[in-house]
């Protein structure tokens, strides 16, 4: 469904050290760095096809996490899921909501879930599905 998504960062120096630890807990190689010619530095992790883009506003004002919103990462068990919570922590996540585990939803079924926010306030989660939603 979707082909990438984009966040800011005020401190993309400390987005990288942030995004290479965790999101090699999904198997995400290191980010590929990018400048444009206007002067914004990006991140770039590709996977599976898709992108995670990190960068520093185009427009020069400080970057703001979204209110409402938040970026799901999906994970191959619980287990990796609990391993992306703490390395996100590990390098100044914060941890949200309840501690990781089972999440009931009836529209969805059960999933195992963490919560954190990265170091300029997005709010992120690791995901994992349940084998009876499989």
């Amino acid at each position: 469904m979707f082909n990438h998504i984009v966040i800011g960062t005020n401190d993309i120096q400390q987005a990288r050290t942030f995004y290479d630890a965790v999101l090699e807990t999904l198997g995400v190689p290191n980010a590929a760095v990018s400048r444009l010619p206007a002067g914004p530095n990006r991140l770039f992790y590709r996977h599976g096809g898709m992108s995670f883009i990190v960068t520093e506003p185009l427009n020069g004002e400080p970057a703001t996490a979204a209110n409402g919103g938040t970026i799901a990462f999906r994970c191959d068990s619980a287990d990796q899921v609990q391993q992306f919570h703490d390395v996100a922590i590990a390098h100044g996540g914060l941890p949200i909501e309840d501690a990781p585990g089972v999440r009931h939803n009836p529209v969805v079924g059960d999933i195992y879930a963490a919560y954190v926010r990265d170091p300029d306030g997005n709010k992120l989660s690791a995901t994992h599905r349940m084998a009876s939603n499989a």
